[in-house]
């Protein structure tokens, strides 16, 4: 190998290693409940009905500058869904909703994330009630930096409609609006 070939080589591998290093990974704050999603439903075409689910967790990667690889990971408790109403939780836990014996969880997991003038897209697999569909939710990173504690937090908020039919709800429920809320501290 010429000298020529091995600078070419030791750049690539400097460039590519500064790449992973600007990547940082985040686990999602769900210890200091800085995490929410939330959504709401049509009740009966007259208003909504509207709930979040309280038990998160997950981690994300994220690199401003190099989005390929920025990842997300996300499980939820379908179980912990709360819609401040006990027996509408009891009936959404069903299994005429979510059945949340047979399918305790809801995950999310990336497969691309993309940059655009101010409207960052995450894409990715959602998985509920046992039905994988792919989705595109619509991000926007909020901010980071150095927090009171010594540690440091990036965060994000994102917006996806869901057909809560596609993920084996019944038809008269409709569209499900769903906002994201999530800050995590670097590892």
């Amino acid at each position: 190998m010429n000298v020529k070939n091995i600078s070419a080589l030791l750049i690539s591998f400097t460039m590519a290693v500064s790449t992973q290093v600007l990547a940082a990974n985040y686990t999602i704050d769900k210890e200091g409940q800085h995490v929410a999603v939330l959504f709401k439903a049509s009740h009966l075409g007259i208003s909504y009905n509207a709930g979040r689910f309280k038990d998160i967790e997950g981690s994300f990667t994220y690199d401003k500058d190099n989005p390929s690889v920025n990842k997300v990971s996300v499980v939820i408790e379908a179980k912990s869904i709360d819609t401040n109403h006990a027996e509408r939780d009891k009936h959404l836990r069903s299994d005429d909703f979510f059945d949340v014996e047979k399918y305790p969880t809801i995950t999310f997991e990336s497969t691309s994330y993309s940059t655009g003038s101010g409207n960052d897209s995450l894409k990715g697999n959602l998985t509920i009630h046992g039905v994988t569909k792919s989705v595109d939710i619509a991000v926007k990173h909020v901010g980071e930096g150095k927090d009171p504690w010594g540690g440091y937090r990036s965060g994000f908020v994102g917006e996806l409609t869901v057909k809560a039919s596609d993920y084996g709800m019944p038809d008269w429920v409709g569209d499900v609006e769903i906002e994201l809320i999530v800050e995590g501290i670097r590892n």
